[in-house]
């Protein structure tokens, strides 16, 4: 509660005015209520002044109490505050109930408006008020301060308040980071847009009586700007959020009364100019009066406008907090679009301009919203000549800007300039936006294909307005041309399905247009002189692609949007539709284009994709049926006529979409299909009978063996999607790798299909198993296939092609991984079937990864050659880098689904090290070097490989600790020698194995920091840079610096070993060497020298929060088997001094609080 001027009333501590819990959140009543409980000096003041306005006040606030009985159930809120956060009132009877109570007493109305303010801040304090008059000027500077008392240990703000000094009082413990604005939840959402609300209809609803008596606003903005300059930033963000309102409110103001005044200036002239006698004096003057206080209004209104503007604008719109500088550059777009004759100008348009530089993305995004306001006005746009040549650069870079909705509006506001402003985009910008249409997000690469299609697409040419000809819309078809021109020029004919979803919002028409697109197709190259080149026809084919695909499925390509649309139903029904329509369409041109590209391998395999996305129930009505057999007859030519892959696969896949068994066509598509491939066996049987010879082998006609080709690449590519075990094609294709297992004299384009085809053969057999029950004959016969396979398989490991190596290699384990996991049926047969390779199968493959992946290949050292065979080569070595990821991560699927034995992860694993050490000790001449690039490689290995230990220390803890163990051996290996001279040359391997430190349980940093100090030489030797690994890996291991000291504990733990090379499988206990009296002063000598030399190495020590004893009695020393130890070996047990509870240091975490 605010005290009365002059005076202070003594608040009781119970709660007057109750909230029920169920409206109001308890925050909410908290608020309501904070001013009345604390204790405040009362200022010496007559009793019966202090009555008269504790009266006053109860008198104001009674207007807004309801009728409802008060039973003690619920009382209707009394403050403003309570009524506007509940917001049950409209906002115009709440500020008519203040502005009633204002009239009758306004200083009390607006000590309710000031506490107001004061509580929608989230204050929990007092607040007091005294008179301005009864100070003199130099008084009134010095109470301008905010301060804190450190007796009371509350925080003081007193500010000028006209005509009252406030003094605001609140805990110094405040929440700086939750009052109202901030908090989260839809209440307080609600509870912000009301304030905003009440703001701005305060204004309204005062405009006309009491808001220019030069009290109400002035001490309004007096307040407001005392709070906005508060370094509490709840104050600073309540108050600056009112103020910009409040502006706001003002400016909307302003513009009315320039309406208005425009329309009394009109009356007036019309009155004015009527004749003497119908024209009468007193309404002339009425005019005239109303003229003048309309002209004097407005300058009143401007002043305050200027007074928001200059005192807290100014001083807020660079304020710390991004919140608050944000809600700056907001209203200020809001004022230059409402009232731009005031603010869109060059001196209110560089606030914009500057904070487009913020850090913070929401403030950059609340500028470039603004500025779109401004941009969309075609009558604004001339004011901008000097902002738009100052700033266009930088909007330009903000398409880039790391935040997307920031990049998204940047690409909206540059569409925006290049419609309404002129010149302002130059074409080398254009060009640079248009690739924003590839983007993977798609908010940003919509918003850019709204840019290519109005600005380079549409060209100007009105769609209303076209001549047909020849069955081709003119527009359509020159637009069609320019986006396919663009897709060329792009050169990134992958990304088509980008292209086409980016334009797909903006260009739907257009892109829907599949008449149009075949017309351009099929029209004839003699009639028409502006026909499409081979190219743009390829271009063509696959925008036509995407579009069918875009239109068929209704959601973004992958890598595009995360997971898939859900569709509405509007939505679907538009997609049924178009799967209709193309169907209609395409079933009756498809087969001329397959006719008119049919010798075009790439124009062919994007045509034949076209039909996955058919309604194909079509096919059935009798007028379609016999477009069905010139689809089938065309496509049966391409597969004779082509040997292409992706050609082969394409017909395979159509086949197998119309032979779903559902469809009316199906028998007709079987029929055709299997007379097809009744014809390639036959043509592979004459050709393997005519050109095979037992005694002499292939014949070597390149006819012969090219046909012999085609003809397995068909049958392999129409086995892979189809069940051809009627025609026993692994009998043929067995014996013919058989025959060059034999004699090597196949050529490989024959080998490759052959293994594949046989691949495929298996698998069909074992799902022909798997569906229907089968013989104990039958399947002991297919697990009798399936061995041979292997053994044909694992013969070609050896044979001199690469490609049939890998091949034989990676279609193996994909085998193995498929026949190794069948399900066992119910009478036992199926699991007959399963196949695990033999120990010699394993150990060939094993030998296999060793040469082929752990081998590094010898490098053709040509030189001084052409750049063109130079990125060719670069492109074979990427090509097979990928190919030996590809094997081995196939190889390790099989260890890790246990169909090979998991000894052989060993060896891989061993691969790894013996390559990991070979470039350790490569370096500069077998020393670790830990400025080199390969040296911080290596490290960057190494903190990964930790990574895959997991967070189950305990799980992992014998791994990380061999680990360490093995790694510091290493690291002093070829220091007896040195006889304490120089550091070990592997030394700086100890920093390499740091990043296993945060691995180690905390007993065990201690075990392995004592083992570490039974190596390290003279402490004298510390001192040098040539040991700055050491200090590293120290540091890594000493957590805090109680632990420096228990680690002389753990000395005993682990055995004194000299620095030679000890044995690789040596455990921690292994040996206990006795040690002489003098080795653990040494090394405690030795650890204080650390520290001394090492200060900027050490982590900055954190405070423990709890004792060491928790960490271990949960985990036990780290001990070796017993089956290791000594005989002579104890069981040592790790001694922790107990720390006392009370005496348990705990994190202070020093950070400052954002004011």
């Amino acid at each position: 509660m605010i005290a009365e001027p002059n005076s202070v009333v003594n608040l009781p501590n119970h709660k007057e005015n109750g909230i029920h819990e169920e409206i109001v959140p308890e925050p909410t009543a908290q608020n309501g209520n904070c001013l009345r409980n604390g204790s405040v000096k009362a200022f010496k003041g007559k009793r019966k002044i202090r009555e008269q306005c504790e009266n006053r006040r109860r008198n104001s606030s009674s207007s807004r109490r309801s009728n409802q009985p008060h039973n003690g159930d619920v009382v209707e809120a009394v403050t403003l505050f309570e009524v506007v956060s509940m917001g049950k009132r409209a906002m115009q009877s709440v500020v008519n109930d203040w502005a009633e109570a204002y009239k009758k007493d306004r200083d009390v109305a607006l000590l309710d408006l000031i506490n107001f303010f004061i509580q929608c801040s989230g204050c929990q304090g007092m607040v007091t008020a005294e008179m301005f008059q009864s100070l003199q000027n130099s008084d009134v500077m010095q109470k301008m301060t905010e301060t804190f008392d450190e007796e009371t240990g509350l925080q003081y703000k007193k500010f000028m308040a006209y005509p009252w000094i406030l003094t605001v009082t609140w805990p110094v413990d405040m929440d700086n980071d939750d009052y109202p604005l901030i908090k989260p939840g839809s209440y307080w959402k609600k509870f912000k847009a009301n304030f905003c609300e009440f703001t701005a209809v305060l204004i309204q609803q005062c405009q006309c009586s009491i808001l220019s008596d030069s009290y109400l606003m002035d001490t309004i903005i007096s307040l407001l700007t005392g709070l906005a300059d508060s370094t509490v930033r709840a104050f600073r963000h309540t108050s600056t959020l009112a103020a910009m309102k409040l502006l706001t409110a003002l400016v909307n103001l302003n513009l009315s009364l320039d309406a208005s005044k425009k329309n009394l200036e009109r009356l007036y002239e019309v009155e004015k100019n009527r004749s003497t006698g119908k024209r009468t004096n007193n309404r002339l003057d009425q005019l005239e009066k109303k003229r003048k206080e309309y002209e004097q209004k407005p300058l009143d209104i401007e002043n305050m406008m200027n007074a928001i503007f200059k005192g807290i604008f100014l001083q807020r719109y660079r304020d710390v907090i991004p919140e608050i500088r944000a809600i700056c550059m907001e209203e200020m777009g809001s004022w230059m679009k409402i009232y731009p004759n005031t603010f869109l100008n060059d001196s209110y348009l560089k606030y914009i301009g500057w904070m487009l530089y913020d850090k913070q993305p929401e403030v950059r995004l609340k500028c470039l919203q603004g500025l779109q306001g401004i941009y969309d006005q075609k009558k604004l746009v001339c004011k901008m000549d000097l902002f738009t040549s100052r700033f266009k650069d930088r909007i330009m870079s903000m398409t880039l800007d790391k935040d997307h909705e920031v990049a998204v509006q940047a690409m909206k506001l540059l569409m925006l300039m290049s419609q309404n402003c002129e010149d302002s985009l130059s074409s080398e910008d254009c060009e640079t936006l248009y690739q924003f249409v590839y983007t993977t997000h798609r908010p940003l690469a919509v918003a850019a294909g709204e840019l290519l299609y109005k600005r380079l697409i549409v060209q100007g040419i009105e769609m209303e307005e076209f001549s047909k000809r020849n069955g081709k819309l003119e527009p359509i078809a020159s637009q069609l041309k320019t986006l396919i021109i663009f897709f060329l020029e792009s050169e990134l004919h992958n990304h088509v399905t980008y292209l086409v979803d980016s334009l797909w919002d903006w260009s739907m028409s257009l892109l829907k247009d599949w008449e149009c697109m075949t017309a351009l197709l099929l029209e004839n190259d003699d009639n028409q002189k502006e026909a499409l080149s081979d190219t743009q026809e390829s271009a063509l084919i696959e925008i036509i692609l995407a579009t069918v695909r875009e239109a068929a499925e209704g959601h973004p390509p992958v890598g595009r949007g995360g997971t898939k649309k859900i569709l509405s139903t509007k939505e679907k029904k538009i997609q049924v539709e178009d799967s209709v329509k193309i169907t209609e369409h395409f079933i009756v041109v498809l087969p001329q284009l397959l006719a008119k590209y049919s010798k075009d391998a790439e124009k062919v395999t994007n045509l034949l994709q076209i039909p996955q996305y058919f309604d194909l129930e079509l096919y059935g009505t009798g007028s379609l049926e016999k477009h069905l057999d010139a689809l089938l007859r065309e496509v049966k030519a391409i597969v004779l006529d082509h040997s292409d892959m992706d050609v082969l696969e394409a017909c395979s896949r159509l086949y197998c979409t119309l032979c779903n068994e559902e469809l009316l066509i199906h028998n007709k598509v079987a029929l055709a299909r299997t007379e097809l491939v009744d014809e390639l066996v036959d043509q592979l049987n004459q050709l393997l009978g005519s050109f095979l010879n037992e005694g002499e082998g292939l014949c070597t006609e390149e006819e012969g063996i090219h046909c012999i080709y085609s003809t397995l690449r068909r049958i392999t590519a129409f086995h892979n999607a189809h069940d051809l075990s009627k025609w026993n094609l692994y009998d043929k294709m067995s014996e013919l790798l058989v025959f060059e297992m034999e004699h090597s004299c196949l050529p490989v384009q024959i080998i490759l299909p052959a293994l594949q085809c046989a691949y495929f053969a298996l698998l069909w057999q074992l799902a022909c198993v798997a569906k229907k029950p089968s013989s104990k004959e039958n399947l002991v016969v297919l697990k009798t296939h399936f061995r041979h396979y292997c053994r044909i398989c694992s013969g070609y490991f050896s044979h001199s092609n690469r490609d049939v190596r890998e091949k034989a290699f990676m279609v193996i384990c994909d085998f193995l991984m498929i026949v190794s996991h069948q399900d066992t049926s119910d009478d036992g047969t199926l699991g007959l079937l399963e196949y695990f390779p033999s120990t010699s199968l394993q150990s060939k493959m094993l030998l296999f990864i060793q040469d082929h992946i752990f081998t590094e290949e010898e490098e053709d050292k040509a030189k001084d050659l052409p750049e063109e065979e130079d990125r060719k080569k670069d492109s074979q070595k990427l090509d097979i880098l990928h190919m030996k990821r590809c094997l081995l991560a196939a190889y390790c699927k099989l260890i890790i689904h246990n169909v090979i034995e998991m000894t052989a992860a060993a060896e891989i694993y061993k691969h790894y090290m013996k390559l990991f050490q070979k470039h350790v000790e490569s370096q500069n001449g077998g020393s670790t070097d830990p400025i080199s690039a390969s040296f911080s490689n290596i490290k960057e290995l190494a903190r990964r490989f930790s990574l895959t230990f997991g967070w189950d220390q305990v799980k992992t803890r014998e791994s990380v600790a061999m680990i360490h163990k093995e790694g510091i051996e290493f690291a002093f290996q070829g220091a007896a020698g040195m006889e304490g001279k120089c550091p070990p040359p592997n030394l700086n391997f100890l920093t390499i194995l740091s990043e296993f430190s945060n691995k180690l349980l905390k007993p065990d940093k201690r075990l392995v920091y004592g083992y570490l100090l039974r190596y390290v030489p003279d402490p004298a030797l510390s001192r040098e840079d040539s040991w700055h690994s050491l200090g590293w890996y120290r540091t890594s291991l000493l957590a805090s610096e109680d632990e420096e000291n228990s680690a002389a504990s753990s000395l005993n733990e682990w055995p004194p070993v000299s620095v030679a090379k000890t044995p690789f499988k040596r455990k921690f206990s292994e040996g206990s060497l006795h040690q002489s009296d003098h080795t653990e002063p040494t090394n405690r000598t030795s650890d204080i020298h650390y520290s001394a030399h090492l200060p900027s190495l050490a982590p900055r020590s954190r405070k423990r929060i709890k004792s060491d004893n928790g960490c271990l009695q949960e985990y036990p020393p780290l001990l070796a088997p017993a089956n290791l130890k000594r005989k002579n070996s104890y069981q040592v047990v790790i001694q922790v001094e107990e720390i006392p509870s009370e005496d348990t240091d705990v994190d202070v975490v020093g950070a400052d609080q954002e004011t």
